[in-house]
C-alpha cells in the first residue's frame, strides 16, 4: 500500500514520553521528515536516523509503520515504530532496537 499523502511533510515534535523538549531541541528542533517516496528522516536530541515506511493492513486497518537506522550521538542506532496522522496532528511510537523506547506527537509545519 502506498503512504496516505496527509503524512507527507515535516513534523515538529511538541512531545516525547521518555524525554523532554530541552533534550529533544538539543541541537536543533525535534522533527521528522516524511517523503512521498515512502523514505524520512528524523531528528531529537543527539539522535538522527532514516526511516523507510510502509503501510500495511491489520485487521482491516491500515497502519504506517517505519524503521530506521541512524546513529545516537556517535554511536549507530537503528529500530522501528509507528506514525498516525489525523489533520495536522501526527503520533506516534518509536524503538530504539534492544533500547529505549518512546511515544511522541508532532504537528505539522
Amino acid at each position: 500500500m502506498k503512504l496516505k499523502p496527509m503524512c507527507v511533510g515535516n513534523w515538529r515534535i511538541k512531545s516525547m514520553d521518555q524525554w523532554d523538549m530541552d533534550f529533544v531541541d538539543m541541537l536543533e528542533q525535534g522533527h521528522f521528515t516524511i517523503r512521498k517516496d515512502g523514505t524520512g528522516s528524523f531528528q531529537f536530541g543527539a539522535v538522527q536516523g532514516e526511516m523507510d515506511f510502509r503501510v500495511v493492513q491489520f485487521d482491516g486497518v491500515a497502519k504506517t509503520l517505519f524503521s530506521w537506522m541512524g546513529f545516537d550521538e556517535d554511536t549507530e542506532a537503528s529500530g522501528m515504530g509507528w506514525v498516525e496522522v489525523k489533520g495536522k496532528d501526527m503520533t506516534g511510537w518509536i524503538q530504539f532496537h534492544e533500547g529505549d523506547d518512546s511515544g511522541f506527537s508532532a504537528v505539522k509545519k
